[in-house]
């Protein structure tokens, strides 16, 4: 939803278009498979994508080379809705979903990312939005303000809200 916000907005996206839409996101993806590699050490790619927007996910953050200034939108989610797409996506592709409980999952996940948090609050090069996606899908405008706002106000805040979509929130905590 982000991803499709900004580039609406008038941001650039860096994508390779190598997931295509399906059944667990039917507007497409908008990701770069390099940036999985980021922590293998494949940064190359950082410098070309400067001033642009590209997905990381917060695991990867920390992989990101020093020498550049990151503007963060953290996306937050209800953790119940989280496990939910995760399953549903599992099932598709036929791998379990039971080898671990929703109750630990959800442990490990808060922990994740309270670590996370807490190294972006010390990284001087990262300046860091929350934007709650709950939220944001029910009432966009106020939240693509923030974003504008903390992206230097430059996007087009109406294109930006037109392209939240409800019908694609499917699961629902």
């Amino acid at each position: 939803m982000m991803m499709k916000a900004l580039e609406a907005g008038g941001l650039a996206v860096v994508t390779d278009r190598q997931r295509t839409a399906d059944e667990d996101n039917p507007q497409g993806y908008y990701e770069m498979e390099r940036v999985k590699q980021l922590d293998k050490g494949d940064t190359t790619w950082v410098a070309d994508a400067q001033g642009k927007v590209v997905k990381v996910i917060a695991a990867l953050l920390e992989h990101l080379p020093p020498g550049y200034h990151y503007r963060v939108v953290f996306m937050q989610r209800a953790m119940p809705e989280v496990l939910a797409s995760q399953r549903k996506m599992l099932q598709r592709r036929g791998e379990p979903t039971d080898r671990v409980s929703d109750e630990e999952l959800t442990r490990l996940f808060t922990k994740h990312v309270q670590m996370v948090e807490t190294w972006l609050r010390a990284q001087p090069n990262f300046q860091v939005l929350y934007v709650d996606y709950n939220r944001m899908l029910a009432d966009p405008l106020p939240y693509v303000r923030q974003v504008n706002q903390f992206l230097e106000g430059r996007l087009d805040e109406q294109r930006m809200a037109e392209v939240v979509d409800p019908a694609l929130y499917r699961n629902r905590a």
